[in-house]
């Protein structure tokens, strides 16, 4: 069954009559199929989200913010539907997909619709006014890992700015992007102010970001393609907001609970099968609790059970594609080839079908590696010990990226860590997700920032009137 592009608020057949099949990962079975967009498809939506924007950008907040509310009432009702379609796409655990991949979509937008009434929509400087108004047209690319979450995070601003949007979902796992222009019709959002065309990046993404009359492009995904989305916007000199790669550090400081910490931080380098920015892939540690955090490590992994995706036991389900599978487990051979000690797991797919990799730990890594250095955005974690505090920071702020970490220790001690740490959001002892607290990366982790009040300020445009 194909899914139809969704413009102008009706379901829209792709005009080339070409496919592009969406793979179950566990199986290798196709679960469905979207049309293979084009430019000119790009340019409809874009016409269609430019028409609407006059009418949408004038209805008041408290309605714009009624209307996001309702989305999110029409999310939890088709719940299951959403974490079994996801699971069923790109393979994440069944238990995960219903406690976030399902849940963390309506939080956000709450948290949104809980800022219209709260936002400076516009602010008094001396003898000026200022005025908070809709960007325009945003573009909106966002990956396979969180699929509605990461496009809701876009969204919701957007929507309660005043914003309309195009929206292309990843082609690994683009269905539930049908779900949610359903949903976004049931709640009485007016047509073409959102719009979903399909299609490949070099297509799509490319057509989106070069438009002229898409005013922001809002993008989620690795390094490299932000690195050409802001090449291609830059010809148009549009908004770019990027949130990018990451390669997060656990830091464990000597007066630590090593075993609390070591844990967190296995969790958080293997939820979603380590497919996730913000994970913690690094595990910082003093070199004289060296040992003892790797046998803690291997016990705590040893535990997660890798399998069927819809088991309820199941802790790590396969990757997201067997291209990407590939690439994880080259990287696991990269590391032994670069004499890194492997303590668990290691090359080779566990079962006789699905794009399985073998949860892994590699000990005493040297912090310049491969494994230590690159994104590997699969379930494997390296150990790296330290030698002092002064080490442990540089090594956690030694990479290209700064998107994600977390420091454990005696709570003033960690907290002085972390505001060491060159990263966009670091986590004290294992301080829980707020939807309310910006989200972003330094340095190559990308731009701009997501949730709470500073994500919405991504979406608006700043007018000084003069009084």
């Amino acid at each position: 069954m194909t899914t139809n592009h969704w413009i102008d608020g009706a379901a829209v057949p792709g005009a080339s009559g070409k496919t592009i099949p969406v793979l179950n990962p566990a199986t290798g079975e196709v679960v469905g199929e979207t049309p293979a967009g084009t430019a000119e498809e790009v340019d409809r939506a874009v016409s269609a989200a430019r028409a609407a924007f006059p009418a949408w950008a004038a209805t008041p907040v408290a309605e714009r913010a009624a209307v996001l509310r309702r989305i999110a009432d029409g999310l939890k009702v088709r719940a299951e539907e959403i974490a079994t379609t996801i699971t069923a796409e790109m393979g994440a655990p069944i238990g995960l997909s219903r406690a976030a991949q399902a849940v963390f979509p309506v939080l956000v937008a709450e948290s949104m619709v809980a800022l219209a009434d709260d936002f400076a929509w516009t602010e008094e400087i001396g003898n000026s006014l200022l005025v908070r108004e809709p960007i325009g047209v945003v573009g909106a690319i966002t990956p396979w890992n969180f699929p509605l979450q990461q496009i809701v995070s876009k969204l919701a601003p957007a929507l309660l700015a005043g914003d309309t949007v195009v929206f292309k979902p990843s082609e690994v796992a683009p269905l539930t992007a049908r779900i949610l222009a359903e949903v976004t019709q049931e709640a009485g959002l007016p047509s073409g102010v959102f719009n979903v065309v399909y299609g490949e990046g070099a297509v799509v993404g490319e057509a989106i970001s070069a438009h002229p009359d898409i005013d922001m492009i809002s993008f989620t995904g690795s390094t490299r393609a932000g690195r050409r989305i802001g090449e291609v916007a830059a010809a148009t000199v549009k908004r770019v907001a990027l949130e990018l790669g990451g390669k997060g550090a656990t830091v464990v400081l000597d007066d630590a609970d090593l075993a609390q910490a070591v844990t967190h931080g296995v969790t958080m380098a293997f939820t979603n099968g380590g497919q996730v920015c913000g994970a913690w892939p690094r595990l910082l540690v003093p070199a004289s609790q060296h040992d003892e955090a790797v046998a803690l490590a291997v016990e705590a992994v040893s535990a997660l059970t890798v399998g069927d995706p819809l088991d309820e036991t199941t802790a790590i389900g396969p990757m997201a594609s067997e291209e990407h599978r590939a690439k994880v487990e080259s990287y696991i051979r990269r590391g032994i080839e670069d004499g890194a000690t492997l303590a668990y797991g290691g090359p080779g797919n566990p079962f006789e079908r699905g794009a399985y990799v073998r949860p892994t730990i590699f000990a005493n890594v040297d912090p310049r590696s491969a494994i230590a250095q690159e994104e590997i955005f699969g379930p494997v974690l390296t150990i790296i010990p330290y030698a002092d505090e002064d080490e442990a920071v540089a090594i956690a702020n030694g990479t290209l990226y700064g998107l994600t970490s977390g420091v454990f220790g005696e709570p003033e001690h960690a907290l002085a860590v972390a505001r060491r740490l060159r990263a966009g959001q670091v986590d004290v002892n294992g301080g829980h997700w707020n939807p309310l607290a910006p989200f972003g990366g330094y340095k190559q982790s990308g731009n701009g920032r997501e949730f709470g009040h500073h994500g919405l300020a991504e979406f608006v445009e700043i007018k000084s009137i003069q009084r």
